[in-house]
């Protein structure tokens, strides 16, 4: 009987969510929802050193404004698995490390870190890779070393320790990858690695195997820098006696850098001037902002659309996808296993193409927003403010450049674009306005197409050239020397606002 599908995205809140981050709960979420299965959060904060005050919160606010939405977990609501912290299932982990101790699987160490320390200088003196395996354990001060009253008496005196997994010496182990195929690794290339520490708290390794075990996760799809630890996790699996319940595990490609050398980070970032994260993260310690998509003008749909695309292609000429549409098209077949080079410039393409394609009433919001915070006490009609969205809506990237392309229809321009001015304006220029306001008085309608008409007629009498005189005219009504259909404009702020601006710029232009 086929395996319900159960994903879950597991960061840790030791910072702001990076969008590779991101990338990995989008395919979780959209393979979830492909196969009509359940995506859920869980917060991996086993090390506590690392845990950074208001990270777990900013991680769901991110998820939940690019509607990546769980069925249950941290931030969703609890579901049959909670807790979903793992710091809140602390307790429940002794009884799994036990269980590996006393099936021989898993040993106490007891070693100090000097020992630790010239254990690796020994090795690495000798030209061996300095690690805790099954040649070293035999010479450290662990379980298998001490005799086994001596491994109670350290345990009854609260002595430190930590429990390590017992690696097979010299196997070979294989597990299928859903995006890479085959991958084997030879247990002499691993560690000993730490599982539990006596403060009782597990490490990722333990606790991560556990709760995927427990909450019945049936594919793993997490970043690249994991897939090292995927044989450990296998032979975890293998140890609990849990392989026919083992998930399949998916490894996702790195998001790299614009130049396509290296991991994308923050840094790249701030040096190529877009953002890394998906909203603003205030650092708790340095008080320092790092940019978010949201604040930077971004839609959400456009940022998973972007998302999506980095490591995962539909196989057609499709570009724009609803989050359904991504839902139906995805699968991880179609995932590359090469690195996906990231590209601020189709970023900002994508946000054009979903600002074009977004509902005037939609855009709405956004220029309300702006003209709030610009002060204006002035109260503008709905039908107005729509008209306003639809005009722009084809000039802007970002949705907070929306007051530099509306603001004229708001406030009457006082200042003019001098390279126009200086360019077009003539001895002519002053009777034509003279010529084109008294045409403008006289229509019926105020209306674009009767507007243009009344333009032409002015600059058929005063013979002058359209293209002599229409870009100063849309610096004479705005200020600036592009932007939108100007008769449509003109239009909207209506004759006495039209008239008002021809006759400030005679008054301050013709001198």
């Amino acid at each position: 009987m086929e395996r319900r599908v159960r994903v879950r995205f597991a960061p840790s809140p030791t910072g702001p969510l990076h969008i590779g981050g991101v990338r990995t709960a989008l395919y979780n979420y959209l393979f979830a929802r492909k196969h009509g299965g359940d995506f859920i959060i869980r917060v991996e904060d086993t090390d506590q050193t690392r845990f950074v005050p208001g990270a777990e919160e900013y991680i769901i606010e991110s998820l939940k404004w690019l509607g990546i939405n769980a069925v249950e977990g941290i931030g969703f609501g609890d579901g049959p698995h909670a807790p979903y912290r793992q710091s809140e299932r602390k307790p429940m982990y002794k009884q799994y490390v036990m269980q590996l101790i006393d099936a021989g699987k898993a040993y106490y160490a007891f070693d100090t870190a000097e020992e630790l320390e010239n254990m690796r200088e020994r090795l690495m003196a000798n030209n061996i890779d300095a690690k805790y395996d099954a040649q070293t354990r035999e010479s450290m001060t662990n379980s298998i070393t001490l005799p086994e009253d001596e491994v109670k008496r350290r345990l009854a005196n609260g002595d430190t320790y930590v429990v390590r997994f017992k690696l097979p010496s010299n196997e070979e182990v294989q597990l299928h990858d859903e995006i890479r195929g085959w991958v084997s690794v030879n247990t002499h290339e691993l560690d000993d690695k730490v599982l539990f520490k006596s403060d009782g708290m597990p490490t990722y390794h333990l606790a991560n195997v556990v709760d995927d075990y427990l909450m019945q996760i049936s594919h793993v799809i997490r970043g690249e820098e994991w897939l090292p630890s995927a044989p450990l996790h296998v032979l975890l699996y293998r140890a609990f006696g849990w392989e026919a319940m083992m998930p399949k595990f998916a490894h996702l490609p790195l998001l790299l850098k614009p130049e396509g050398n290296g991991k994308l980070s923050k840094r790249d970032g701030d040096r190529l001037g877009f953002p890394v994260f998906p909203i603003n993260w205030i650092d708790p310690k340095t008080q320092e902002i790092y940019s978010g998509y949201r604040e930077a003008g971004y839609l959400p749909e456009a940022v998973v659309n972007l998302l999506a695309f980095l490591g995962w292609n539909p196989g057609t000429n499709q570009e724009l996808f609803t989050m359904d549409e991504l839902v139906q098209a995805f699968s991880l077949e179609r995932v590359s296993k090469s690195g996906a080079k990231f590209d601020p410039n189709k970023a900002k393409w994508f946000n054009q193409q979903y600002i074009r394609h977004l509902a005037n009433e939609n855009l709405l919001p956004f220029m309300q927003e702006a003209i709030k915070l610009k002060g204006l006490d002035q109260t503008f009609s709905e039908e107005f403010l729509l008209m306003a969205c639809g005009l722009i809506k084809e000039k802007i990237s970002f949705t907070n450049e929306i007051w530099n392309y509306c603001s004229y229809f708001f406030i009457t321009p006082n200042t003019y674009d001098d390279s126009v001015v200086k360019k077009r304006w003539n001895d002519k220029i002053p009777n034509l306005l003279k010529d084109l306001n008294e045409a403008l008085a006289s229509l019926p309608e105020f209306k674009s197409t009767a507007i243009e008409g009344a333009y032409n007629e002015a600059l058929a009498k005063n013979e002058i050239l359209g293209k002599d005189f229409l870009q100063l005219f849309r610096v004479i009504l705005t200020g600036v020397a592009g932007g939108p259909m100007l008769f449509e404009i003109a239009e909207m702020i209506g004759y006495p606002e039209t008239k008002l601006r021809i006759e400030n710029a005679l008054i301050k232009l013709n001198n």
